[in-house]
């Protein structure tokens, strides 16, 4: 069971991130160990396991470390990993935990991390599945196969166990202003652009981040697994809303989209994607259906203002809400070098079955809450970003 070293119920603490580590998806620092190490872990949404790089963290140099019987193997869209299931103390915020568990990888796809040092999935529970073994999983000894055929159990995510600590209450929030690194500055981490904040245990109080004068626009999480969610259309322009359908029995998938801070662009499903190039592409404008399928361009042949807002329509808590995505999101100029511009938003190729993965250029423009302690299993709070 984790254990605070602080105090109960602590205020909001405020994290700098930044998106220069992992090509666009945030990071944010903790600290790992009886040696104080810094890690940069990619903030993810999208999944549920805190993962250290066995490259960067050894548990055989930690004090504090505690060894389990427990292995887990995580894939993602961009790659994966297997490793052993460890406890040592972990620090976020200035608020350090004892015996937290977390993964320490000791095979990785080479991509996995990019120039991070881990992972901490912000998703639920019942994502973050592991297998119990005869023995000791650190020093590594165990393979793929090996691992999966051990006796499935599951692991407390780190943020749940912030929460069930009674160190922060049970919502977290995003301030972002990219999903692509800017290079309009020589060097990239000077650009206040690719810089933002995650907020563990609050939200509504950081009135400095959003537009405190509006109204939230909450969103209906349906699922406590990842963040599911109901997209019911998507308006582009001034044309009509092309409908999404809810997802077949035969996909496996509980809605029609999540929402994924742990990726760096809107990923429709192919079907809707070629439904929103069919509207952009309408009239006069069939370039530009060319320009976003190639999803890159110099800057001097984009003009954002000639290009509409895109706009989606999800299911709210009190009627639908409607969450603006401006081409300045979804064209993010000087990415991914000065004077080209790439677009975020992309067909899946039919990979995901249906399932829209809705990612940052989705948060980029606002003020985002993941509050996991309202309505049945959460809701995602909008607001305009300042």
């Amino acid at each position: 069971m984790a254990t605070n070293i602080g105090s109960v119920l602590k205020k909001p603490a405020r994290i700098p991130i930044t998106n220069i580590y992992m090509d666009g998806d945030y990071t944010g620092e903790v600290i790992v160990g009886s040696q104080g190490k810094i890690a940069n872990v990619n903030l993810d949404t999208g999944s549920s396991t805190l993962a250290f790089d066995g490259q960067f963290y050894n548990p055989s140099q930690d004090t504090s470390a505690q060894l389990t019987n427990i292995a887990q193997e995580v894939i993602y869209g961009r790659g994966s990993w297997v490793g052993a299931v460890v406890s040592s103390d972990v620090c976020i915020g200035g608020t350090t935990v004892k015996e937290v568990n977390f993964a320490v990888a000791y095979v990785e796809s080479k991509e996995m991390f990019g120039k991070a040092n881990g992972i901490m999935g912000l998703a639920y529970t019942r994502l973050n599945s592991a297998f119990t073994l005869p023995g000791k999983t650190w020093p590594p000894k165990y393979h793929y196969n090996q691992i999966q055929n051990g006796s499935v159990t599951f692991v407390d995510p780190y943020f749940t166990q912030l929460e069930k600590s009674g160190i922060f209450a049970n919502k977290f929030a995003f301030y972002t202003r990219r999903s692509k690194i800017s290079h309009a500055k020589t060097n990239p981490s000077a650009d206040p652009l690719n810089h933002g904040y995650l907020i563990l245990g609050g939200g509504e109080e950081s009135t400095d981040l959003y537009d405190s004068s509006k109204p939230f626009q909450i969103v209906r999480v349906l699922d406590d697994v990842w963040y599911n969610t109901n997209l019911k259309a998507i308006v582009v322009g001034s044309s009509d809303p092309i409908t999404v359908p809810p997802p077949t029995k035969g996909s496996g998938n509980l809605t029609n989209s999540i929402i994924d801070s742990g990726t760096s662009s809107i990923t429709l499903s192919q079907e809707l994607f070629d439904a929103v190039i069919a509207r952009l592409s309408s009239g006069d404008n069939k370039q530009f259906a060319h320009a976003m399928r190639a999803g890159y361009l110099p800057m001097g042949s984009l003009n954002r203002k000639l290009w509409p807002q895109l706009d989606f329509i999800l299911e709210g808590v009190d009627g639908d809400v409607r969450i603006e995505v401006s081409p300045q999101n979804y064209w993010q100029v000087n990415s991914p070098e000065r004077g080209y511009a790439t677009a975020p938003l992309r067909g899946d190729g039919e990979r995901l079955k249906g399932r829209s993965i809705l990612g940052l250029p989705l948060m980029n423009g606002y003020f985002t809450i993941f509050d996991r302690s309202e309505d049945r299993t959460g809701v995602v709070k909008f607001s305009p970003r300042r």
